[in-house]
């Protein structure tokens, strides 16, 4: 039986309800929508950790933060790591990785102040840790730019987590770099003055934080370099003689803030017809919440371009419909790809994935980015499985997913074994239809490097979802929460302390977190 590809495309900090095929009336997504018409979309697919690396790195390896080590953003995935990707490379695939990665830091910022008071406080410098492996050094420098003592993505070995050919994007909006950078370089030269702030276009409408008419034009952006670059590598394959399978892992850096859209995309939506969300003008707000506001009233609060920030009704409504035009120009470009893996031949064995590495409060209760607060906007994203040839195209299905379960299902419709310590789910049943679920609830983990959102220091939250409620709580704090999804789906009644349910709740989280334990590695002796 001929080996399928694998065309995965993966969009960053995109909304599970930012897609037509979702329930979205304003949004246009024809493209992604068709990969729902012609496969099955995920109602309940949430993240492992809804923050970029953390999450990425479960993708990649099918295991939770607290195993993979990559808590928060800040710390690479050990480059020792097994990924799925290895075992689909090792099992004779051709492996790419065309656009964002996001496995290893982009930026030499110094850590937050508690890490570094608490790195102080430790060990001599070679004991610091509780592995002697190191995560910094020449391997865990290709996502930084090159300079006068690192090479950057001018070096680094191959494979890179499983990839044998990569061509990166890193950072967001109209500041990519990576291999983007020299790909834009080469179309306009003196680049980097598209991308200063002196020549930002001037339009009056638009004032809301973080939003820029860039210079940069469609046919340059970055959406642009990924699917040219991702049509290249589709069309190299063909001409291969070797007769490999392939997986092509196609990830857009949008529509992460800022918010760029490039030429018509900019203005495609009328902020003006966007519909806040139900929760905009939520009275009562939890004291994480009015955290925010009061911060972003300080206005130094938005010195920080990643911390989350509270907005008014119209800035609310620029924000979306400007990430609604970066949405729909990664439609455009997914729209090229898919209709070049058509013209190719390749399409009638290829399984098509799309999904994204965590959503936006995106105005839910006024406020914009993402944080330790797992309202469902923030943890829930797109999950779109195409398989080709297949009698159930067009479901939506309510099972429970995880963005641990890509990595199972992946290998297991590649006909390779999982290997040991992964935790996620094969789907494959639920895709089919043969099963109705793969599990009962999930757990999702997130822990910060320093305070955030009123908590007293770096939070570690952890929260369980089932089908019907959300608990969450974090570590050293009082405040918890709860909701019932069903009555309450924009989770705006906190029922903590007064439901019965509470108590069976916590006992299923505690079932939960001890499942997940890490059964890596294997024993080698039995006594």
């Amino acid at each position: 039986m001929q080996s399928p590809n694998f065309l995965f495309i993966i969009t960053d900090q995109q909304r599970h309800d930012h897609l037509g095929c979702a329930g979205n009336a304003t949004v246009r997504t024809p493209h992604i929508d068709g990969i729902a018409r012609r496969g099955v979309r995920f109602e309940n697919f949430y993240v492992a950790s809804p923050i970029c690396m953390p999450n990425r790195a479960s993708i990649m390896t099918g295991r939770m933060p607290s195993s993979h080590g990559v808590r928060f953003n800040g710390i690479p995935l050990a480059r020792d790591s097994t990924t799925f990707v290895d075992v689909l490379r090792a099992g004779g695939y051709a492996t790419a990785l065309i656009g964002k990665s996001h496995l290893q830091n982009y930026t030499d910022l110094p850590v937050a102040p508690e890490q570094r008071e608490l790195q102080d406080e430790l060990a001599p410098r070679a004991f610091k840790e509780a592995y002697r492996r190191s995560i910094v050094g020449p391997e865990y420098e290709m996502e930084r730019e090159p300079n006068a003592t690192r090479q950057g993505r001018m070096g680094g070995s191959r494979p890179f987590y499983g990839f044998d050919h990569v061509e990166l994007c890193t950072r967001h909006g109209d500041m990519v770099q990576g291999h983007y950078r020299d790909w834009l370089e080469q179309r306009h030269p003196d680049s980097d003055a598209l991308r200063d702030r002196a020549n930002v276009i001037a339009d009056e409408r638009y004032s809301a934080p973080q939003a820029r008419r860039t210079p940069i034009p469609e046919s340059s952006y970055s959406t642009a370099y990924v699917a040219e670059r991702t049509q290249a590598y589709l069309e190299d394959h063909a001409r291969d003689s070797s007769n490999k399978p392939f997986f092509v892992q196609c990830s857009f850096p949008d529509p992460h803030h800022p918010y760029t859209p490039p030429g018509q995309y900019w203005d495609m939506y009328d902020p003006a017809s966007i519909v806040l969300p139900a929760s905009f003008e939520q009275k009562n707000l939890p004291p994480t919440i009015a955290y925010v506001h009061e911060q972003t009233r300080k206005l130094a609060h938005l010195d920080n371009p990643r911390m989350p920030f509270a907005v008014s009704p119209r800035h609310a409504q620029e924000i979306t419909a400007l990430t609604y035009g970066m949405i729909s120009n990664v439609d455009a470009a997914v729209g090229k790809i898919l209709a070049r893996l058509d013209e190719l031949g390749m399409a009638d064995n290829t399984v098509v994935i799309f999904t994204s590495d965590h959503g936006d409060f995106m105005g839910d209760r006024a406020i914009m980015l993402k944080g330790p607060l797992h309202y469902q906007g923030i943890a829930k994203v797109p999950f779109l499985w195409h398989e080709p040839r297949s009698a159930s195209a067009g479901r939506s299905v309510s099972a429970l997913g995880s963005s641990l379960d890509i990595s199972s299902s992946v290998l297991a419709r590649a006909g390779l074994a999982a290997y040991n310590g992964m935790q996620g789910q094969d789907l494959s049943g639920v895709i089919e239809g043969a099963i109705h679920s793969v599990r009962e609830q999930l757990l999702i983990e997130q822990d910060t490097q320093g305070a955030s959102f009123g908590f007293d220091g770096p939070v570690r939250a952890r929260t369980l979802i089932n089908q019907q409620w959300r608990l969450s709580t974090y570590l050293g704090s009082d405040f918890a929460e709860l909701y019932n999804l069903e009555r309450d789906p924009h989770e705006m009644e906190n029922l903590w302390g007064k439901s019965p349910n509470q108590a069976d709740l916590l006992h299923a989280m505690v079932q939960q977190m001890t499942e997940l334990q890490t059964y890596s590695p294997h024993p080698t002796e039995y006594v």
